[in-house]
């Protein structure tokens, strides 16, 4: 039997001391949720949203990049932060850092990034697989954030027979995180196929202390009704879903506010001029982000495909909207376009950004012989977390 979506006011999430009145989480995407994406989601909806994922070890050394990562619009009440790291001491320095300046509200880490140049040095979706070190971890940030809420982020496990979300999964509640957000598939499967949402169930049914939060496959508002009433999760998570479409944090607000939504529908449905108009917003928020108006152009090349998904713009002109090298040139062929041009309908929703296909994950050499940390594994892992950025 179908779950009933619920049409009612959604119950207000709590992550630690913050309260969200939408359960929603912008999820972390390298090169795609700084500080311009996160200001134009936020101008459509609510909930919480978190930044690119940032290296402890590069923070701790305070790069400017990554100085610059962490940095927050005025408008950004609540200062989400994504972490990546794989030992402690740096993990707990890194936090320690962002604590004692006063540069977030929130911390995240990164358990979930199926990159292999983040899993071939043992980070992200691998690192869960050393039960300990991932208790160390997250041990390490709760003890240094003190009473700013960390949450961690991650997938089922390496592959299908290597599933290490519900041992994690009860280390990280016993560690005192205050949520944890799980993307229903494996490494191994990158974005590819669909994603397990049984495993959000069963993580929810074992973790009873913090709130569980589901990620995978939302591509609509209907979507994420459907994942917290099949699951029982407690908020969700969205990520490519949102690739081109901000105003999908519009539909999830009045969705969860019990504004209701009709199947295969969406609440924003903007004409081609709407689209238009964002997408140079987005521009205008990434030349203020970068400061640099010829970085921003090249930045926003590849928002293209994902914004005029399904709309009526022909390949020359999206050929040099993917090459555009000013605002003022951005303008010119945002005025070709027929602005009272209607939603195409489905053509502009459902999936969005690369799913892959499912390939063995990129590990360190004899990295599954052992659950625990052996040999030189942790001084490789050090000295491997300062080649990372993103992913």
């Amino acid at each position: 039997m179908t779950p009933e979506i619920a049409t009612s006011r959604a119950a207000p999430l709590s992550i630690g001391p913050l309260t969200l009145d939408v359960p929603v989480v912008l999820a972390p995407m390298a090169g795609i949720t700084n500080t311009a994406f996160r200001r134009l989601c936020r101008e459509f909806g609510a909930g919480l949203y978190v930044s690119e994922m940032i290296t402890s070890r590069a923070l701790v050394e305070r790069t400017p990049e990554s100085m610059r990562l962490i940095n927050h619009h005025e408008s950004e009440t609540t200062r989400s932060i994504q972490l990546y790291g794989v030992d402690p001491k740096t993990v707990s320095d890194a936090v320690t850092m962002l604590v004692a300046e006063d540069r977030a509200d929130h911390i995240d880490l990164n358990f979930g990034c199926p990159v292999p140049k983040v899993t071939r040095k043992g980070g992200g979706a691998a690192l869960p697989w050393k039960l300990g070190l991932f208790r160390q971890i997250v041990e390490a940030a709760v003890t240094a954030a003190g009473a700013v809420p960390v949450t961690v982020k991650m997938r089922k496990g390496i592959d299908s027979d290597h599933l290490t979300y519900l041992e994690a999964g009860k280390a990280a509640e016993g560690a005192g995180v205050s949520a944890i957000a799980l993307h229903a598939r494996t490494a191994s499967e990158h974005y590819s196929g669909e994603a397990d949402w049984s495993a959000i169930t069963t993580l929810k049914n074992t973790i009873t202390s913090v709130p569980v939060l589901g990620n995978g496959d939302i591509w609509s508002a209907d979507d994420a009704l459907r994942m917290v009433a099949q699951t029982g999760c407690d908020g969700v998570v969205v990520g490519r879903g949102c690739l081109g479409r901000p105003w999908l944090f519009g539909d999830l607000a009045a969705a969860f506010r019990g504004q209701g939504t009709g199947a295969e529908t969406a609440l924003i449905q903007p004409n081609l001029g709407r689209v238009a108009e964002t997408f140079r917003r987005h521009a205008e928020l990434l030349t203020e982000f970068f400061e640099s108006e010829e970085r921003a152009c090249r930045d926003i090349r590849k928002h293209v495909a994902w914004y005029f998904k399904g709309y009526p713009v022909g390949g020359d002109l999206r050929a040099s909207l993917a090459s555009v090298a000013s605002l003022a040139q951005l303008d010119d062929l945002l005025g070709t376009l027929d602005w009272q041009q209607e939603y195409p309908g489905v053509g502009a929703e459902g999936p969005r950004g690369r799913a892959g296909s499912p390939k063995k994950t990129s590990l360190p050499e004899h990295w599954l012989d052992s659950r625990e940390i052996v040999g030189a594994e942790r001084v490789n892992l050090t000295e491997g977390e300062g080649d990372t950025s993103g992913g």
